[in-house]
């Protein structure tokens, strides 16, 4: 992988993937060359033209240009945001049957190319389609990653900084399990600076309580949907989150971040990929950190875990 060359080839030029691609050129000096690839050659170019003509405003120089699959070869990440959109009312997990024919023609080319980096996932229902990418490409786990519950951790954050009116990155909270409806936060993990939260709900001296932490975990659960609702689609947090792990993968930062990695014998099972805090590097996924999860959060990891395996085995891969 030529990781000084810090070349990364966009998949998919919908919203989410220009949202990304937006957030890379205006946020400068994480990679140097993207390369934008599209079923709809015609609507490439003409966001490769588009993104070009800010350059002049961004923070650092960049090669952009519509390309092709032959031009994976010497990427270091590939990032997939191609695939059909989630519609108003649809579950992601609703989607997986349509994504998975629109990744048999994506990911078999891209390996055909040469490439030898880190696939990257973002199309939804992003846990699947990530083991997807893994059983199409037979590329190493560490090496394929999907963006996982990493935005929902970030609107976790936001949340509880809001309600306890403290900077949001001074709150280490976690959202795990399923991109969907099944994932949850491990409160017994919840910490404010290095106070654990649940000593601060406890304390009768103030008004803070569990059930406005419940609350707040089913607006993150939610959010995606009324999004949906109110402009049919979402992108620019997810566009972000995804600059946010390539920085971290090019930047060898070794930063944790909540993607969707497989896990091999965590928390008591394998195979599966699964929204869980993991150190991030040049390499991909370094160390899935395992959190030490009370016995009713084990439950529910252990829900979501089988809600993606009885969504996955079905499927002729």
């Amino acid at each position: 992988m030529t990781t000084d060359r810090r070349k990364v080839v966009l998949i998919g030029t919908g919203m989410v993937g220009m949202s990304f691609a937006y957030s890379l050129v205006n946020q400068g000096g994480i990679c140097n060359e993207l390369v934008l690839i599209d079923v709809n050659t015609v609507r490439a170019n003409g966001e490769a033209m588009d993104l070009n003509h800010g350059l002049a405003f961004a923070k650092s120089n960049m090669k952009i240009y519509a390309g092709e699959y032959k031009d994976c070869k010497d990427a270091d990440i590939v990032v997939i945001a191609a695939g059909v959109a989630q519609k108003e009312g649809e579950t992601r997990l609703d989607l997986l049957k349509r994504n998975v024919e629109v990744f048999r023609s994506i990911v078999t080319p891209v390996v055909r190319s040469g490439f030898d980096g880190i696939f990257l996932v973002a199309t939804n229902p992003v846990d699947i389609m990530t083991r997807v990418t893994y059983e199409l490409s037979r590329f190493g786990a560490s090496r394929v990653i999907g963006t996982g519950t990493s935005l929902d951790t970030a609107r976790l954050r936001y949340l509880l900084g809001d309600y306890f009116t403290v900077d949001p990155k001074n709150i280490h909270a976690y959202v795990i399990g399923e991109h969907g409806d099944s994932e949850f936060v491990p409160l017994s993990q919840v910490m404010m600076a290095t106070k654990p939260v649940m000593k601060i709900l406890e304390d009768e001296r103030n008004s803070y309580c569990i059930d406005d932490m419940q609350s707040i975990e089913e607006q993150v659960r939610t959010a995606a949907y009324k999004i949906i609702e109110a402009k049919r689609a979402t992108y620019y947090g997810i566009g972000m989150a995804l600059t946010r792990i390539v920085k971290a993968i090019l930047g060898d930062e070794n930063s944790v971040l909540t993607v969707s990695a497989k896990l091999c014998g965590e928390y008591g099972y394998r195979d599966v990929f699964i929204g869980v805090p993991s150190i991030i590097g040049r390499n991909g996924v370094k160390e899935i950190i395992e959190l030490d999860l009370n016995e009713e959060e084990k439950e529910k990891f252990k829900s979501s875990v089988n809600v993606l395996n009885e969504h996955f085995d079905p499927l002729e891969l």
